[in-house]
């Protein structure tokens, strides 16, 4: 559960640090990637321990699906409370598809 709980976390700090710069479009470039690097950096902070815990329990293709889901999860969120666009169905469909994904992944 600590891989997990890691994982959504370190992956709350990656969305920010890759488009939370997209509401500041006025800020110039290089203060969004100094800005999307320090943000990053707490990012692998998580990351790393989560990965790091987290094999052994899980294969290291399992984390990948497991950190990819956590991905589109956290990213539907931020796209909808921070950055205000709308989920459409088939941006569903695709989730769907990977949690399909997941589930074959996962099969023993």
């Amino acid at each position: 559960m600590h891989t997990i709980a890691l994982l959504t976390a370190s992956n709350v700090f990656m969305t920010f640090a890759w488009y939370g710069h997209l509401k500041f479009t006025h800020v110039p470039l290089w203060h969004a990637v100094l800005a999307s690097w320090g943000i990053a950096f707490f990012e692998y902070c998580l990351m790393v321990p989560a990965n790091r815990w987290g094999y052994g329990d899980f294969s290291v293709v399992q984390l990948k699906t497991v950190q990819e889901i956590i991905t589109l999860s956290v990213f539907a969120v931020f796209a909808i409370f921070y950055i205000g666009e709308s989920i459409r169905w088939n941006h569903l469909a695709g989730f769907g598809c990977l949690v399909a994904a997941a589930f074959f992944v996962f099969k023993d």
